[in-house]
């Protein structure tokens, strides 16, 4: 059975099922997918999974998403690790066994490949994923107010106020 932190906001027709763990005040949007029966999805606190979004572990392994950690829209997760701070644009597909460092970016549409490491605080974009630079103080500004905004959702939501 799922353990969602009471703080959570999951979106009535998100799904999620098996051993998933989700942290205080997560966003997890309208049409989400976490599946969490073959393996274990983790989510760190603060965290925002947009719409769209499918999350996936491997088979008995599993799939740890850090704290305050935007997904984008549409996103297809289905690796190992992505560490704090980490910003996945909308679109990307991150494949099985892939881990994005503490503070990266991957770009819109990206695809990370199998087993394949992003590293701490690097912007990667491509198909295949290839790192073009560092990140910027723009960077985490950008993923910091997106945190902001959807813990506020988070609460926002919780308490009924589906309109801004």
């Amino acid at each position: 059975m799922p353990q969602i932190d009471p703080l959570a906001y999951i979106h009535d027709s998100a799904t999620i099922i098996g051993d998933v763990v989700i942290g205080q005040e997560c966003f997890v949007g309208a049409g989400v997918i976490i599946r969490g029966d073959y393996g274990k999805v983790k989510i760190g606190s603060t965290t925002a999974i947009e719409e769209g979004c499918i999350i996936h572990a491997p088979p008995n392994e599993t799939c740890e998403i850090g704290n305050e950690v935007i997904i984008g829209h549409g996103a297809i997760i289905h690796c190992s690790n992505i560490q704090d701070f980490a910003f996945i644009g909308m679109g990307a597909i991150l494949s099985i066994h892939a881990v994005v460092g503490e503070g990266s970016v991957v770009g819109e549409g990206t695809i990370v490949t199998v087993g394949q490491v992003i590293p701490a605080k690097k912007v990667a974009v491509g198909n295949p994923a290839r790192v073009i630079k560092n990140t910027a103080e723009e960077h985490q500004e950008v993923r910091t107010f997106g945190n902001k905004i959807y813990a506020d959702l988070s609460r926002r939501y919780r308490r009924g106020l589906r309109k801004l």
